[in-house]
Formats: structure tokens, sequence, C-alpha cells
């Protein structure tokens, strides 16, 4: 396949529709990737070649239109001279330089063209690898997510699956009950009395025995009334 006609699939080509199509698009991309590359390794190298080449013919035609301008000057010389034989070898010499000068010309004019090609297939291949180049970054990031994802979904099966939170119920539960029995280990025994509570202890005592002495002096009160009463 030649060279331009690759450049025309790779530019003519519809990316998103093939990856449509492929079983691996992943796979798929990086071969069109790497096509793209080494056609444009081609296809530039070929363009310098084409460059350097319209070079050397303009180079060859400003060449031969110097001595087609040297020529044309002998042959006036040498008709001042009288020289018409010698004025006519000139006139020949002028017209085969003339000849190359546009021979030369062509080449460049060829090789112009041939150029401007290059450089437009160059241009739409360096968007098409931009836009592949791309598309492969997102496929990459989507796989490795979908790996990850997958992943995750196996070891959320494997616990689903296994004696993993069952053994952690258990573990659960033994805790539990060992918490419940740490806390009826003093439950029935009387506890020591903080400072506090033995202050308020004292408080209460206290007004119990004011309660109870006044209880007292109400009762001996009513019973001494009652005896004067009966008296």
């Amino acid at each position: 396949m030649g060279i331009f006609t690759r450049a025309r699939d790779i530019v003519n080509s519809n990316i998103n529709a093939a990856l449509d199509k492929a079983e691996n698009p992943e796979k798929l991309l990086k071969h069109m990737i790497r096509e793209m590359e080494d056609t444009l390794i081609e296809i530039k190298a070929a363009c310098a070649g084409a460059m350097a080449g319209r070079k050397k013919a303009e180079r060859d035609a400003d060449e031969a239109n110097s001595l087609a301008k040297h020529w044309e000057e002998r042959a006036e010389l040498a008709v001042e001279r009288g020289r018409e034989n010698l004025a006519r070898e000139a006139l020949h010499a002028k017209q085969r330089y003339l000849g190359e000068a546009d021979s030369a010309q062509n080449v460049v004019d060829q090789l112009s063209g041939l150029v401007d090609q290059y450089k437009s297939d160059i241009m739409q291949i360096e968007n098409k690898l931009q836009g592949a180049r791309e598309k492969q970054r997102v496929l990459v990031q989507r796989h490795r997510h979908a790996v990850q994802r997958k992943k995750a979904q196996l070891e959320i099966r494997k616990l689903d699956t296994s004696n993993a939170m069952i053994r952690f119920d258990e573990f659960e539960q033994r805790l539990d009950r060992a918490e419940a029995e740490s806390e009826l280990v003093n439950f029935g025994r009387p506890q020591p009395q903080s400072l506090e509570a033995q202050f308020q202890k004292m408080e209460r005592d206290e007004n119990i025995e004011e309660e109870l002495e006044a209880l007292k002096a109400k009762v001996n009160k009513t019973t001494t009334t009652n005896e004067v009463a009966i008296a």
C-alpha cells in the first residue's frame, strides 16, 4: 500500500465507528495509533525529501537562468565584434540553458504541490492521532475503573459467601456477653459511698432527728394537756 493511500485511509477513517464494531476496542485503538505514528514518520520523511529536492531544483533553475543570461551577453558581444557564427553558438547555449531552467522550474512546481499535499496529510493525521490518543486515555481509565469495580465486587461476594461475617457476628456476641458479665461482677454488693453521698446522708439524718424531736415534743404536750384536763 502506497504512502498516500495509507494516508487517505487514515484521514477518511471513522474511528468511532471502527471502535463500536470491534470486539476489543482497546487493542484496535492501540493498533490504529501505531499505524498512524508509522505513517506519520514516513510522510514526514517523504516531505523532507521533497522539500530538499525542491531546493535543489530551485538552485538548478537559478543556475540555468544565470547561464542563459551569461550566454545572451556573450552573443551580444560577438555581434558587436562582427562574429555572427560565434553569436549563433552563444544563442544556442542560451536556449539550451533556458530549456534546462524550464525543466528545473517544472520540477520545483511539481515538488511544491507534493510538499503541500504532504503537509496537509501530516496536519490531518496529527489531528486524527490526537483524537485517537485521547480516546485511548479515556478507554484506559474506563478499563482501570472497571477492573477496580470488578475487584471490589469479587471481594464483596467473597465476604458474602464465606464464614467471615458469621465469625464476626459470633465475636460480636461474645463481646456483648463479656460486657454483660463485667456489669454483673459487683451487682448486689453494697457500694462504698462517695464523700458527697456521705454528707448528704448526714444532712438527711440530722433532718430526721430534728423532725423526731419535734414529734416527741408534740406528743408530750398533748399528753400533759390531757392529764391537766382530767385532774
